[in-house]
């Protein structure tokens, strides 16, 4: 459990999240994240030297990658500190790995505080070429970040849909079933769309992208979530044969970039916007679960955070997950004995779209303002990631 991390009220941000190949799709996510973050810290009036250290989360090549995280930390202190970094990638729980290392050095006294920025741009992604001298004529080998990564794992052997089909059948989820939890995320996102976006509002920044030499666009709202109806559901075929997903009942590859804070109690009260709301990082959790399982991986990464924090489900306020299929939250409320359509209020990854390296922090973002709407109490998100493995992390605000 942890004991000296903290996250300043509002101390955060998420910027819209767009749907490949839409307008974020020109923009290199390292320059399009430090810039966000640079505008952010100039908003706030937040002065860059007080960080110590920056965790730098991304997951898709962009071009100059190898200096992905001293580059952005340049662009964003701009010369008025040296500011050290680290490269940081954990496919989809990428957030919530940089958030627990911040968390990990306040409490060694390592670091006082520090800037955790993640960005990722699933558009336009990079096709590699490697030398193959022993092949045939020297046939090179090609690799596509994208659509590869999502068709093959290399260990399970398997396409990422495939896993979460593995789960379906082995706890019996049927294609009404899943519809049902979409069509009910869907719902739930139309919630933080009333009165002018107001619940999106209480985090979501603005980016700014170029549309040319002398013009730029802010994107102040997310672009391409698909409109769900239960006529329109049940329409829809099972992407694999036999399967109980469809592309209604899974996530879209997205763009976009998000910021936090993690820094000491009185520091984030110093920050905060406003110092009675406290927000404390509590505990970290992960697992890795069977081969081509990745959806039941999300249950042990979420047990051990709650024990970590001491705490049981009934002791929670809101609960929001990284759900790229529907299945992973039927599995979730299934094994741990809670109903399905209790979390994830104001919409999750399966509806706005997953960038990957900032999908989790979003989520982050939205349970904390949840929680504070509520009147304060203890949060968990908790999500899967590439490679069949989960991570969970536990709040206390208020």
């Amino acid at each position: 459990m942890y004991t000296k991390a903290f996250i300043p009220y509002k101390g955060y941000y998420s910027t819209p999240f767009c749907r490949w190949q839409g307008s974020m799709a020109n923009e290199n996510a390292i320059v399009l994240g430090a810039n966000t973050a640079k505008r952010w810290f100039a908003e706030k009036d937040f002065d860059v030297r007080m960080l110590d250290y920056m965790y730098f989360g991304i997951t898709i090549g962009q071009p100059r990658l190898f200096y992905s995280h001293v580059w952005a930390a340049g662009i964003l202190a701009d010369d008025k500190k040296n500011l050290p970094a680290l490269m940081i990638n954990q496919a989809c729980t990428t957030s919530t790995t940089c958030l627990h290392l911040s968390a990990a050095n306040l409490e060694t006294g390592l670091f006082q505080t520090v800037f955790n920025l993640m960005v990722d741009r699933c558009s336009n992604g990079p096709h590699t070429v490697w030398p193959n001298p022993m092949g045939p004529g020297g046939e090179v080998l090609s690799e596509n970040w994208m659509m590869d990564h999502f068709n093959k794992d290399p260990w399970a052997g398997g396409a990422m849909i495939q896993t979460a089909e593995n789960v379906a059948k082995e706890i019996g989820a049927t294609k009404e079933q899943c519809d049902a939890v979409a069509l009910r995320r869907y719902e739930q996102y139309q919630d933080a769309l009333k009165d002018d976006r107001a619940f999106q509002k209480r985090y979501m920044f603005p980016a700014e992208v170029r549309l040319s030499k002398k013009q730029t666009k802010l994107i102040e709202e997310d672009e391409g979530v698909t409109p769900s109806t239960a006529e329109g559901l049940a329409k829809l075929k099972p992407v694999l044969p036999g399967g109980v997903h469809t592309f209604g009942s899974q996530t879209h590859p997205a763009d976009g970039n998000c910021g936090f804070i993690v820094t000491t109690q009185e520091k984030a009260r110093e920050l905060s916007a406003d110092p009675k709301i406290e927000i404390q990082i509590l505990s970290y959790g992960f697992s890795r679960a069977r081969k081509a399982h990745m959806a039941e991986a999300v249950v042990p990464a979420a047990e051990m955070a709650l024990k970590g924090a001491g705490l049981k489900v009934k002791d929670l306020k809101a609960l929001k997950t990284h759900n790229p299929f529907a299945v992973n939250d039927f599995n979730m409320a299934q094994k741990m004995g809670f109903d399905v359509n209790w979390m994830n209020n104001y919409g999750s990854s399966i509806i706005f779209g997953h960038p990957q390296g900032p999908t989790a922090g979003r989520l982050i973002a939205e349970l904390i303002e949840e929680v504070v709407m509520l009147g304060g109490g203890y949060a968990l998100w908790a999500g899967c990631a590439a490679g069949d493995t989960g991570a969970a992390m536990a709040f206390k605000i208020g």
